[in-house]
């Protein structure tokens, strides 16, 4: 039997104890079931499927692949602390009005995504979307309603910045 530790995570600018874990924890079960943060799902467990996706350091991770104990240090970003108010940012307002949730399960991750691509590109081709989104699966929308909401999120900004 391995011994327990205790150690301090940065998520969504708040520092959080984490008791009592394991040091082989993945940081999406750690986020999930020792801090309450359920937005980043998971699914496949290996990195392939993108449901689980965080920032770390403002980096796009699958959190499913961190062990938790090696984030000590990072900055950690959810979907839960994408608007610190608790309302919906641009990007998960336009899943809504486009259609871009179905069962939601990959929702959370692919809002990460998307999020992060804008940061990088706020004006990015289609080439540009469909790579940056290659990596979380949806098995719902067919991404149609999903390209539709990045398309809408860029013109908003756009218009916003006249």
């Amino acid at each position: 039997m391995s011994e327990s530790e205790n150690y301090a995570l940065a998520v969504n600018g708040e520092v959080r104890e984490v008791k009592d874990a394991w040091l082989g924890e993945s940081l999406l079960y750690v986020l999930r079931e020792r801090l309450g943060l359920p937005g980043s799902k998971g699914a496949c467990e290996q990195g392939e499927c993108g449901s689980c996706t965080v920032f770390m350091n403002g980096n796009a991770v699958c959190s499913c692949l961190v062990m938790a104990a090696s984030a000590v240090g990072s900055e950690i970003a959810t979907v839960e602390g994408l608007n610190p108010d608790g309302t919906l940012t641009d990007v998960q307002e336009a899943f809504v009005s486009e259609g871009a949730v179905q069962c939601g399960f990959c929702t959370p991750g692919l809002v990460m995504a998307v999020h992060h691509l804008l940061e990088e590109n706020p004006d990015p081709s289609e080439h540009a979307v469909k790579e940056a989104l290659s990596g979380n699966i949806c098995r719902c929308t067919g991404y149609g309603r999903i390209f539709a909401a990045v398309d809408a999120v860029v013109s908003v900004r756009k218009e916003m910045s006249r």
